[in-house]
């Protein structure tokens, strides 16, 4: 069996040894399907540095500092691919799947799909993607680049349903057929409670020791697609009880705001359901952002007329413009705006930092934003300069719910509906994670996994 890290070292990679290091760095852009890749699943680079941005001030218009952790530099271009990872690599060590005998069913609504795509191959799994016909043409190319069967499902990007529904109907097909669901599995969960939360600790000290903030992390801020990458502020709040998390989702498919439901644009994120591993007991607030905002956000950066307007009106640095382009998607901008909206609703000042994530980049919109340059026109520059004032500078704090004792009830009744009625949880099952205990438990599960792998590779 083909595996790659462990958790710890893909928290600390210099862990891994220097020959396989140097050979994973040197596969990652030279031999991209190469298995040593998985090696490449860390938010650290060759330099040991964390991958991220400290937002420039001009652009968001608070003191707060915003840092944008990005997963443009993982393996498959987003750190989904992690997720994905930890989930394949828990089911294999625990004897679940086998590359011999198994066909692995990766449902998604893109990213995580191409993770699981990537894995799966350098694993040595038939591996099929489930996701909505209307995603991106990018993601469909990238899952089959990697060498995964795709099954299109109906609708968009919130219609999990469907994907669901052809799960299900491909497990009563097929015996050979597993599931790594990753609204459900909880090393996905782990992956960002463990590696994704601690290196945050760890990047927080070395903001601090250049000026950038206190030492410590106030916010960090995420929108819910599985659900995995909150998680890292179930870590954070262990370390700092004052953080505060922060959990977004599309105004038009509010789903946790108000049982709302609908189509969206914002790729990624509001599947219209609360998933199994999402901690909403430690949830502070919820925040509702428009996806329209989130798209013309981007459009600003892509654009000649919205990087020119953040050069000379803004004062931005042309390498800046340049690299928030090139780094951020659609689900990124949507972040930072969440972001900019904690930094005034909780009136943070510049001691505090607040941190959140870029999943994927630019290249996997391409075809968005040429659509809506059709059907709208080119940005000039007062369209630019009305973009950037509107979504950055001016992001208000309105579509904002507090994590009350009341609110974070409703949000866990919530997963009855898809979790007890259609997927085949208990109530005690569900019951079960009332209790703080049960998230301790499947965070001290990372030892375990842990050690397997170190078991499996001694005897081999």
């Amino acid at each position: 069996m083909i595996t790659g890290p462990s958790f710890e070292e893909m928290l600390h990679p210099q862990a891994m040894g220097p020959t396989i290091r140097a050979e994973a760095i040197a596969a990652l852009d030279a031999d991209p399907l190469n298995p040593l890749n998985l090696y490449n699943i860390t938010w650290r680079d060759p330099q040991n540095k964390v991958y991220h941005i400290v937002l420039p001030r001009e652009l968001t218009g608070v003191e707060a500092q915003i840092v944008v952790i990005y997963g443009k530099r993982f393996p498959s271009g987003s750190h989904k691919v992690g997720a994905a990872y930890s989930v394949l690599l828990e089911a294999q060590l625990l004897g679940e799947v086998d590359p011999d005998a198994h066909t692995l069913v990766w449902p998604s609504t893109g990213n995580y799909g191409i993770g699981g795509a990537f894995i799966g191959c350098r694993m040595e799994y038939d591996s099929i993607v489930v996701l909505p016909a209307e995603m991106s043409q990018e993601r469909f190319d990238r899952i089959t680049s990697y060498g995964a069967r795709i099954i299109r499902t109906a609708g968009s990007e919130s219609n999990v349903k469907e994907i669901y529904d052809e799960v299900k109907r491909l497990r009563g097909r097929d015996p050979k057929i597993r599931i790594l669901n990753q609204f459900e599995v909880m090393g996905n969960y782990r992956f960002h409670y463990y590696v994704t939360g601690n290196t945050l600790v760890e990047l927080a000290a070395e903001l601090g020791a250049l000026g950038i903030g206190d030492g410590r992390i106030s916010a960090f801020v995420s929108a819910m697609g599985s659900a995995g990458t909150i998680a890292a502020g179930d870590r954070l709040k262990q370390v700092w009880p004052e953080h505060k998390i922060v959990g977004l989702e599309p105004i038009q498919c509010p789903t946790l705001y108000n049982n709302g439901y609908g189509a969206h644009e914002i790729q990624g994120i509001g599947d219209k359901h609360v998933t199994w591993i999402h901690n909403v007991f430690n949830m502070d607030a919820l925040m509702a952002i428009d996806d329209m905002d989130a798209l013309n956000g981007l459009r600003a950066l892509w654009e000649e007329a919205g990087r020119a307007v953040l050069i000379r009106r803004y004062g931005l640095a042309e390498d800046m413009v340049a690299q928030l382009a090139e780094t951020l998607g659609i689900s990124g901008v949507c972040n930072i705006i969440g972001a900019i909206k904690t930094a005034k609703f909780y009136k943070m000042s510049a001691n505090d930092v607040i941190v959140t994530v870029a999943t994927d980049a630019f290249e996997r919109y391409a075809s968005v934003m040429n659509n809506l340059r059709n059907r709208h026109g080119a940005l000039d520059e007062a369209g630019a300069t009305g973009i950037i004032d509107g979504v950055y500078q001016r992001a208000t704090t309105d579509w904002i719910m507090e994590g009350s004792r009341e609110a974070r009830e409703r949000w866990h009744n919530l997963k009855y509906y898809t979790w007890v009625e259609q997927q085949g949880k208990t109530v005690a099952e569900l019951d079960a994670q009332r209790d703080p205990d049960w998230w301790l438990g499947q965070q001290e599960r990372v030892g375990e996994i842990d050690r397997r792998l170190l078991a499996a590779r001694s005897a081999s």
